[in-house]
């Protein structure tokens, strides 16, 4: 198969689909691979590297997705892209349809097969194409929350950890996902003030195993969440459905009941967001105010990071890459349920009814 990798152009995003390293193995494996001209500068990966991989390099968008049949990408397709896509293609990248109407359509009029990260599944039920990018998002929304904290970002002038004498920052996290989970390793690493909410009894006792008198875990009542975010100096909503729009736990009442300068971080951003004050933000303007509290909703957050979230990913996504080109779509989602589960779009129809359900679409 030709495995097409184009730039990724959505803004500030710096992350690539396959890094050179992967381009060997799929070469290794009897594949061609095209990469767009420059398509891994963002993180030290020049098109040297890619053609000692064994890739041919294509001057442009265009010349990627004509020449390919996979398409091989970080974030969903931007208006532009959606437009290169034909019937033919196999899409395969992070999607979060559920929040984005305006794609789902175009991705169903192009016709394309999309098969979307976060909705491919394992064994166990976790999400292994999400968890790299959902590490790498709890960790940065503590690193994010404690810089616009600072007081000449407009936040209270709080520091996490205190220091001796004077009380910690309070952190308050919503949902004890992965994402979750690693927000309050980061957040535990600074000494904070640390509680966890979830609504699943069994992962608030694995999270007490793993952090024991290191943190708070509470259940997620709303009068429990409203009284621990009016305290809090930063709210971090972790919250997954998978494939679905995530709920809005934390309301307008909450987030104007938070002292002045207060921070919220929002990684369900690409879902829609589980703060009902929240709207999608980039890396160029990442933050706005609502009732004097910052909010930080950037719907890429790992491409801050590019090179190591880059990594991350590619590690993950390398298996199912392999499977896809050798076998082709129909012929790796039949040998593997998993990966089946991914399948978000094909020949014009929806196939995952909580996206339909949140968009008002019918389900293929």
């Amino acid at each position: 198969m030709r495995v097409g990798v184009p730039t990724e152009i959505k803004n500030n995003e710096y992350r690539v689909g396959l890094t050179p390293a992967a381009v060997g193995e799929l070469v290794r494996a009897g594949h061609e691979v095209v990469v767009q001209a420059g398509a891994g500068a963002g993180v030290d990966f020049g098109d040297a590297a890619y053609v000692a991989a064994g890739a041919s390099i294509l001057p442009d968008a265009a010349a990627v997705f004509e020449a390919a049949q996979m398409i091989v990408k970080v974030k969903e397709p931007q208006a532009s892209e959606i437009a290169l896509l034909r019937p033919h293609h196999l899409l395969f990248t992070y999607l979060h349809l559920a929040a984005d109407k305006p794609q789902t359509e175009g991705l169903m009029a192009s016709g394309a097969t999309c098969i979307a990260y976060e909705t491919v599944t394992a064994p166990d039920g976790s999400l292994p194409l999400l968890k790299p990018m959902s590490e790498v998002a709890g960790r940065m929304s503590v690193q994010c929350g404690a810089h616009y904290l600072e007081k000449h970002q407009g936040g209270r002038g709080v520091l996490l950890g205190g220091v001796p004498g004077v009380e910690p920052g309070r952190v308050v996290i919503i949902g004890g996902g992965v994402a979750g989970l690693n927000a309050a390793q980061m957040a535990v690493g600074l000494r904070a003030d640390v509680t966890i909410f979830d609504i699943a009894n069994r992962r608030l006792a694995e999270l007490d195993t793993v952090f024991g008198n290191q943190v708070r875990t509470a259940f997620a009542s709303s009068a429990a969440m409203a009284e621990a975010v009016a305290g809090a100096d930063l709210v971090i909503g972790a919250v997954l459905v998978p494939g679905a729009a995530a709920p809005k736990l934390v309301t307008r009442a909450m987030i104007a009941s938070m002292r002045p300068g207060a921070v919220v971080v929002d990684i369900a951003i690409d879902q829609g967001g589980c703060f009902e004050t929240s709207r999608p933000t980039t890396h160029q303007n990442p933050v706005f105010e609502v009732d004097g509290v910052i909010h930080y909703c950037v719907a890429n957050m790992p491409g801050a990071v590019a090179r190591t979230s880059t990594m991350a990913l590619g590690n993950a996504t390398l298996p199912f890459v392999l499977k896809l080109a050798g076998k082709g779509a129909d012929g790796a989602m039949a040998a593997d349920p998993h990966l089946a589960a991914g399948l978000n779009v094909s020949g014009g129809k929806l196939h995952i009814a909580a996206v339909a359900e949140a968009l008002g679409l019918p389900l293929g």
